[in-house]
């Protein structure tokens, strides 16, 4: 069983962002338990990211990959790392520098979205990485 953490300045506070991301949830249950941790400030991210042992940040500067290179950068960093593994999301103003000098950077995309839309599309692609791995026809 994988168990992820994202970690996370401020909360989903859009109903249907939460009935999105816990349809993703529902279907990850067989393989993955996904915990999100939420604070309220920069400082308190990185305490809390200090705490973890194998930790990649979201960041729009960071790596881009397709869906495919995430499903094998996913599986391999869980491999790795026990199958434990934490994301890290910036609030309004991104990732501390601290963060982004000290962890691997990934991006989704090179625009900009917010904390709580990425939620729901890092918790889509973690599934649509795993689905790729089983080689299920989820990813066509």
């Amino acid at each position: 069983m994988y168990k992820l953490r994202i970690l996370s300045v401020g909360k989903t506070k859009e109903d249907w962002l939460e009935i999105a991301i816990a349809e993703y949830l529902k279907r990850l249950q067989s393989s993955t338990i996904i915990e999100f941790v939420f604070v309220k400030n920069d400082e308190q991210l990185e305490a809390l990211v200090e705490k973890e042992e194998a930790v990649v940040c979201l960041d729009s500067t960071g790596q881009m990959m397709t869906s495919e290179k995430f499903s094998s950068f996913l599986i391999k960093q869980l491999e790795t790392n026990g199958s434990r593994l934490a994301f890290v999301i910036g609030g309004a103003e991104g990732l501390p520098p601290n963060l982004k000098k000290k962890y691997p950077l990934i991006s989704f995309s090179p625009m900009t979205f917010t904390h709580q839309i990425i939620r729901l599309i890092l918790v889509e692609q973690i599934y649509r990485a795993i689905e790729i791995d089983k080689g299920s026809r989820y990813h066509k």
